[in-house]
């Protein structure tokens, strides 16, 4: 799914819709385009897609054999996803390369707490459950609080229930599927002393991820772009010995080359604008 604009220097996404259904000449002109547009590529891509989603994303950057593709599968529940590839689009309006802007997805997840209110942890299985939730989970009117990150939590709700939340200043973002309920919105945001909230369209991976379509989905994760490029700039940098792109951390998400112990590194001091 992608999100709006959070402000007027959000880029636009790309969506690549229906990957495994259409014909792969198709796909592979679209994403060649894409290439031929922007240089570089940045695909996010949620776990929940199905299996041959990903095999054909692996398949168009093999036969295209190009080190200018980079994908993106983060262990972030699909809100928390939309999430960081709006964050990209606003990091991308910025000087930062593409290896860079690639690389800060795996930064940013750091400061995005993603969670569920759920009818039902039955089929929950990407959260651990207890044998006592799961007991609870067939009490007519049970619901629970989720946090699959950064941490997983789950709690039943109730008056005295807490989720630990962030412990910086944060947005929430919240989609609703079929569970009728408050909670999130009364309760836990103003628990989490967020500073503003939005309601999304929930995304349409989110019943699968969660095991349920009872479920109201939350998201908390930092909007302004200055902080966002501060936490990025900031950050210690090595250029890929075998592509020669400038990327965060010791792994090169386009070519996938590990920097040797020896790589060069430098910071970049640049002011956050």
């Amino acid at each position: 799914m992608a999100l709006p604009p959070q402000d007027e220097r959000t880029l636009p996404a790309a969506v690549l819709q229906d990957v495994d259904q259409h014909p792969l000449e198709r796909t592979l002109a679209d994403v060649q385009m894409l290439i031929e547009t922007h240089g570089h590529v940045i695909v996010v891509c949620s776990r929940a897609v199905p299996a041959a989603v990903t095999r054909r994303l692996h398949t168009i950057r093999s036969i295209l054999e190009s080190d200018r593709i980079a994908l993106f599968s983060p262990e972030l529940p699909p809100l928390g996803l939309a999430v960081l590839a709006r964050q990209l689009r606003q990091l991308a309006s910025c000087d930062l390369g593409p290896g860079v802007l690639a690389s800060a997805g795996r930064l940013l997840t750091h400061y995005i707490h993603a969670g569920a209110q759920l009818g039902s942890v039955a089929r929950l299985d990407r959260v651990p459950v207890g044998l006592k939730s799961h007991a609870r989970s067939w009490m007519p009117g049970s619901q629970f609080g989720v946090i699959a990150h950064p941490e997983p939590r789950l709690v039943k709700i109730a008056p005295d229930a807490t989720l630990r939340g962030p412990e910086f200043a944060t947005w929430m973002l919240v989609a609703k599927g079929q569970l009728q309920s408050d909670w999130v919105s009364a309760s836990l945001a103003p628990a989490w002393s967020v500073q503003g909230l939005r309601e999304v369209p929930l995304p349409a991976e989110s019943a699968d991820w969660w095991g349920t379509g009872k479920l109201i989905e939350f998201c908390t994760y930092l909007p302004d772009l200055s902080v966002l490029y501060q936490l990025v700039s900031s950050v210690r940098r090595s250029r890929c010995h075998w592509c020669g792109i400038e990327v965060i951390g010791d792994r090169c998400v386009f070519c996938s080359a590990t920097a040797p112990d020896h790589a060069p590194t430098h910071e970049n001091r640049i002011p956050a604008r």
